[in-house]
């Protein structure tokens, strides 16, 4: 019996989840297309250290290789890099996690986020989240069928956030609130008295925190306090970290989650079936760094912390208001006096002076008077690159 088959006239196109198809491209990755396509460019742009991963960290991945360390680990992760984190997190927050059951190493803190949200989010429920923030945070709750509430916080008041604003959002529907702080782009952080603010609201309404942590060793003021810190909230918290940012291993790619038990193991079942497991290579590089590595972690700590002096004071002396980030590495500069849009100011300045930042937009839509800018690049790259930023402002 032969067939007679009438070709489709629908494309490829038109098989892609509705769901992808809705997601705007990175509003950081879009704008670096155009950098990488620009030779002799000074990057203010990448949230990466440019610091090498220290050879002792190094090292350890090289023997992990060398002794036939290179097989599937527990789904889970290492349990002697469990045993560390868990000792590690009870040193800086006084918190304990189970090793065998309460951590998960995870490939990066982007899938511990990504497999923190699909453990807990049912189609439509919200998730608040606070701008300016990390690009990915919005997308990723919408794959996982969540709905993203975004509070703004301002410039003016230190990007501090608002418990009024917060407590008007929370309805019947949410589920979570995402934390992440010192904050990517402000370099913003969070005092313990607002965190009790938000602990006491999430008790209240049996919520979720999602607290991202991952630049809490690059601290400059005082010491980083946790929300699992605060009395009954260890219980109620997704805590996310990883080795990327303070131990300049961000190719590594490794993070980890702690958490409840049973949203560890819901979070564990997510990560069998996508992931299986972090690279081992890695995970005895990170078991060498979190028990060895604090010394390199406070030698690269004060190097960002005279790159964050220099480059506050020179955005300021050329009119461009700027607060001195209290962790991370990133400011995030008004640039309102120009009368640019962030996103003309960034592609003008890389056409005419070859220096690259990132537009205010890419972090929330009420930003387009701001700029985020990365420090973690040498101090000779930063002089060179605030006097070509100056010479552009003066010429508008």
């Amino acid at each position: 019996m032969k067939l007679h088959l009438v070709k489709s006239h629908s494309t490829i196109e038109n098989h892609i989840s509705d769901n992808v198809k809705t997601l705007p491209p990175s509003g950081i990755r879009e704008f670096f297309d155009i950098v990488y396509n620009t030779p002799d460019c000074i990057s203010l742009g990448v949230g990466e250290p440019d610091f090498v991963t220290p050879w002792r960290i190094s090292d350890s991945g090289i023997y992990a290789i060398k002794d036939g360390n290179t097989h599937y680990t527990s789904n889970k992760g290492l349990l002697e890099l469990r045993q560390a984190i868990a000792e590690h997190i009870k040193k800086n927050h006084g918190v304990e996690y189970n090793p065998q059951t309460q951590v998960l190493v995870t490939i990066g803190v982007s899938e511990g986020l990504d497999i923190a949200l699909r453990s807990i989010i049912n189609p439509g429920d919200e998730v608040i989240y606070f701008e300016p923030c990390y690009v990915s945070y919005s997308a990723t709750i919408k794959l996982a069928y969540g709905k993203p509430v975004a509070i703004a916080t301002h410039f003016d008041n230190g990007f501090a956030i608002d418990i009024e604003a917060l407590q008007k959002a929370i309805t019947s529907k949410t589920k979570a609130i995402m934390l992440n702080y010192p904050s990517n782009p402000t370099g913003a952080s969070i005092d313990k008295k607002t965190l009790e603010a938000i602990a006491a609201l999430a008790i209240a309404h049996n919520l979720i925190v999602i607290s991202d942590e991952i630049y809490d060793a690059i601290t400059y003021e005082g010491e980083h306090v946790s929300i699992i810190s605060i009395p009954e909230m260890q219980e109620q918290t997704i805590y996310l970290n990883g080795f990327s940012k303070a131990y300049a291993m961000t190719g590594w790619r490794l993070g980890y989650a702690c958490g409840p038990e049973s949203i560890i193991a819901a979070m564990n079942k997510i990560h069998q079936y996508t992931a299986l497991c972090a690279p081992s290579i890695a995970q005895y590089a990170a078991l060498e760094a979190i028990r060895k590595g604090q010394r390199d972690v406070a030698s690269m700590r004060a190097q960002y912390l005279k790159r964050r002096n220099f480059i506050t004071n020179r955005l300021n002396e050329m009119g461009l208001p700027c607060l001195p980030p209290k962790g991370a590495f990133y400011v995030f500069p008004d640039i309102s006096s120009t009368g640019l849009s962030s996103r003309d100011f960034a592609l003008q300045l890389l056409k005419a002076c070859k220096v690259a930042v990132v537009p205010g937009s890419a972090f929330g839509s009420c930003y387009d008077t701001h700029i985020r800018c990365s420090y973690a690049t040498s101090m000779e790259q930063l002089k060179e690159a605030m006097d070509r930023m100056e010479q552009f402002v003066k010429e508008l």
